[in-house]
């Protein structure tokens, strides 16, 4: 338990030397693929996030998740769409091969679903190659593109309002 808190501050003092060095690029390209990150600690309902975004216009087959724990049973760590803090290590550096495939895929839109700051999930939304990021309005500003207030228990106001500022960005 205090080995992780060490870690996590070490990810953080990471991150915040890598935030100073943000730069925004605008990106004209429309959505066609979306990479979920959510927070499994406080959002259980990922079928029906995932279904939101299907029927505004997504197609399932582009959608990928990750999912992020923060205890992970024996039985779930097999799986590649789960990661905790156990896939980090004292460098920062994530050490599960599918996360970093995550984070090195091109996606159009990368939605960080997660209301509470933890540097894992930082780390992740800010080093992701997606073109255009979105998340929520109470996470650090310098990591998404789009931030949308709400909670994360309003999944149905965010794909709303995430559809609403696609139309009018012409990014749909």
């Amino acid at each position: 338990m205090f080995l992780n808190y060490i870690k996590d501050y070490f990810l953080k003092r990471i991150l915040k030397n890598s935030l100073h060095n943000v730069k925004t690029i605008p990106s004209t390209v429309s959505i066609q693929t979306v990479g979920l990150l959510i927070d499994e600690s406080y959002f259980l309902e990922k079928e029906a996030l995932i279904k939101e975004l299907i029927a505004n216009g997504i197609v399932e087959n582009n959608i990928k998740t990750i999912l992020y724990s923060n205890k992970l049973k024996k039985s779930e760590s097999d799986s590649q769409l789960n990661f905790s803090t156990r896939d980090i290590n004292w460098k920062g550096e994530i050490t599960n091969p599918a996360v970093n495939d995550f984070i090195l895929k091109n996606f159009d839109l990368l939605v960080s679903y997660y209301d509470v700051e933890r540097a894992i999930l930082l780390h992740i939304s800010h080093n992701s190659k997606a073109s255009f990021k979105v998340g929520f309005s109470s996470i650090d500003k310098r990591v998404n593109h789009l931030m949308i207030q709400t909670n994360a228990e309003n999944y149905s106001v965010f794909v709303h309002e995430l559809f609403r500022y696609l139309k009018i960005l012409n990014k749909i």
